[in-house]
């Protein structure tokens, strides 16, 4: 028979085959494809308007991770040496910061237990420990950001939700963060822990 007097494949045949194949095709697809990150231009709008000011401001931002120790590291293991002086300050952000962010974001109820160094080489990485109190058992502590501007220091923990379907055990968690060696100039500075009800400060001296 020629090339020219074959008959097509009838239609049903067709759509089986299409069918069979959008299942494996499917299930590779979600398997193995790279999570891509939504496009959300109204977010991304913020985000740029956010770093426009805080570079105007003249704030440095810089991004860090919260661990979770358990058990909770002992005071020394921070300090290695004095530990810092600590005094309560208002809730909320500390102006100028206040009015410099687009938006301002979510924090903690309040904050126990800080363990921070009262001095450090601007050499080493500054670790500081706390407990938060945070309102929902929905979510925990996923790292901070960090504001520095000439001599102050703001931290503003983030959140992130539990894992799944997951709860957290307990509203309060101990948190470890640790702002990376070189991230402050020598001399010193004042840290503010900003909380929603209760923040905390403290000065370091950075040699």
């Amino acid at each position: 028979m020629s090339a020219l007097s074959r008959k097509p494949w009838p239609m049903r045949w067709i759509v089986l085959v299409i069918v069979l194949c959008i299942g494996p095709y499917t299930y590779v697809n979600l398997k193995y494809r790279k999570p891509n990150k939504v496009f959300e231009p109204y977010a991304d709008m913020k985000e740029q308007a956010n770093v426009k000011q805080l570079l105007e401001a003249g704030y440095n931002r810089v991004t860090v991770r919260a661990e979770r120790p358990f058990p909770a590291l002992a005071p020394s293991e921070i300090t290695r040496g004095p530990a810092a002086q600590l005094a309560p300050a208002p809730g909320g952000l500390p102006d100028p910061l206040g009015q410099t962010l687009v938006e301002i974001p979510r924090l903690p109820l309040g904050y126990r237990s800080l363990v921070a160094p009262a001095e450090i080489s601007s050499l080493m990485p500054v670790r500081l420990q706390f407990t938060a109190q945070i309102e929902t058992d929905h979510e925990q502590l996923g790292g901070a950001q960090v504001f520095v501007r000439e001599n102050s220091v703001v931290i503003v923990p983030t959140f992130e939700p539990v894992p799944g379907k997951l709860q957290a055990r307990t509203r309060e968690s101990d948190i470890l963060l640790t702002l990376p060696a070189g991230a402050l100039q020598p001399g010193e500075h004042i840290f503010t822990l900003a909380g929603a009800r209760d923040s905390i400060r403290w000065t370091v001296l950075v040699r």
